[in-house]
């Protein structure tokens, strides 16, 4: 009887600590979500997300909470990430070493020149020429040939380069030119290249490659670094050819993934709007090396063009921005169509402003036309993208769902005298919440040439009319409006 009073005594002990361990786990949860809560309400976010956060923090428990620690906090209060600062800098020199001659603004884009001029230090170039490409062969053997003829400098940016074919190509060609002297400098983003092991870059670095990882996140596992991240895609060579658009260098640009192609844009400059792209490269080397690049040498003085060439403004946006630069230049552009607007984006999210001014696009006579992946990735992507097809469809704008792959170009055509071209998704994160460029052309014959490319990808599309919209299944729609609510948090 002793025994079992001593045996009952000591598992009601044991079952009492499992409660008060269990009451203070629970405890310290609860205050964590509402430290969480109220971390989201006075980060003072559109609305939508702040909705979105806090629906995601209540139906996911514990999941939610981890999510919103690696991708809801506001780099806004991170000291290395400095408005001013990084203003100054990107600024700088420009200001010191390009000198602009008079130009001729088009009446209609002249207000958005403007804009970006004075919040985005976005100098607009007249003079300029590119080339365009849609497949990832061809544009990483352009890259490689300019590379091997480069004579001062090289400048790369990539949010991902893999350990493969491609990656150790253009590696090799940037060896290569360090072995003639050249300097070759190598951005990456250190999330974007998470599977690539650190004795890839120490090879590079081993070779004479300057390399550094943009925002490295040294303990993953328990940082919020993760959720602001350098998207860019960007080239300088000797300060006179540039490169800027939607490719990564990993083989499943060039050869596809998934049985499919891969379809991209990615455009080469020559002109003075290399200096835009140059600048964006130094603000962000600066920022990751803590190498300050200023000398002359970077901004060479370019040879003027036997044709007037297009106008280009080389347009950034950064997370800890006073103003989402890119989202309000699209929507801009948007509001100013009366022909047509032509968007390829793989993502289709866009926030509440770029949505609606489609809507009243449509809705004015104005032709919209967007262009999506089938298959944009995961299940959930799919999902998501879908769920904003009906808010356009029902307002009269055309949705067309590439199928032979994955459609990775960024692009808008307006009108016949305007495009861009860039790294930017139209959705919530890539407006709002990553580094991204883009390229705004004023410029009617480089226009008519990427309304050719979404012509030419347009026949290999699917066309999503509102009548197969409405008619797909309940599960479908419950499915698709669910993953809408945590949208902006993608």
């Amino acid at each position: 009887m002793v025994m079992l009073r001593s045996l009952v005594t000591f598992a009601m002990k044991q079952i009492l600590e499992v409660i008060y361990l269990n009451v203070v786990l629970l405890v310290l949860y609860f205050f964590l979500v509402i430290s969480a809560f109220l971390a989201v309400m006075l980060d003072n976010r559109q609305p939508i997300k702040t909705i979105a956060w806090i629906l995601f923090l209540f139906l996911v428990p514990v999941v939610g909470l981890l999510f919103y620690y690696f991708f809801g906090q506001n780099i806004r209060r991170e000291r290395r990430f400095n408005k001013k600062s990084f203003g100054e800098l990107t600024h700088k020199p420009l200001v010191q070493f390009v000198r602009q001659s008079t130009i001729d603004y088009p009446e209609k884009y002249v207000s958005l020149i403007r804009f970006f001029k004075m919040n985005s230090i976005a100098l607009p170039f007249s003079g300029n020429a590119a080339d365009f490409y849609t497949e990832g062969r061809d544009f990483v053997d352009s890259l490689v040939k300019d590379i091997s003829q480069a004579r001062h400098h090289v400048h790369l940016e990539f949010y991902i380069i893999e350990d493969d074919g491609v990656g150790r190509r253009v590696a090799k060609a940037l060896a290569e030119a360090v072995e003639r002297g050249v300097q070759v400098r190598f951005l990456y983003d250190d999330v974007g290249c998470w599977t690539v092991k650190k004795r890839f870059f120490r090879h590079m670095e081993n070779q004479g490659i300057r390399v550094a990882a943009f925002g490295p996140v040294h303990f993953r596992r328990l940082s919020h670094r993760v959720n602001y991240r350098n998207h860019r895609k960007l080239t300088v060579i000797d300060g006179c050819i540039g490169y800027i658009g939607g490719m990564n260098l990993a083989d499943r640009y060039v050869y596809g993934e998934r049985g499919g192609n891969w379809r991209d844009l990615h455009m080469r400059i020559t002109g003075a709007a290399v200096y835009g792209i140059q600048q964006l490269f130094i603000a962000d080397w600066y920022h990751a090396a803590e190498e300050m690049i200023s000398s002359a040498e970077f901004f060479p003085e370019t040879i003027p063009m036997a044709q007037p060439g297009a106008l280009v403004q080389i347009v950034s946006t950064a997370p800890f921005g006073k103003w989402p630069t890119i989202m309000m230049g699209f929507d801009r552009v948007i509001q100013n169509a009366r022909k047509y607007i032509f968007i390829q984006t793989p993502y289709f999210m866009p926030t509440e402003t770029v949505l609606e001014s489609l809507q009243t696009a449509a809705l004015s006579g104005v032709k919209v036309q967007i262009m999506v992946p089938l298959k944009p990735g995961g299940f959930w992507m799919t999902w998501a993208n879908e769920s904003y097809y009906g808010d356009v469809l029902k307002a009269g704008a055309e949705v067309f769902a590439y199928k032979p792959g994955m459609l990775h170009a960024k692009a808008m055509i307006v009108d016949d005298d305007f495009c861009s071209v860039g790294s930017a998704n139209l959705d919530f994160r890539s407006l709002g919440q990553t580094f991204e460029d883009s390229a705004f052309i004023y410029d009617t014959e480089m226009t008519q040439r990427v309304k050719q490319l979404f012509i030419d990808a347009r026949q290999d599309c699917m066309k999503i009319d509102l009548d197969m919209w409405n008619g797909r299944n309940l599960r479908r729609r419950i499915l698709e409006s669910f993953v809408r609510i945590f949208s902006p948090l993608f």
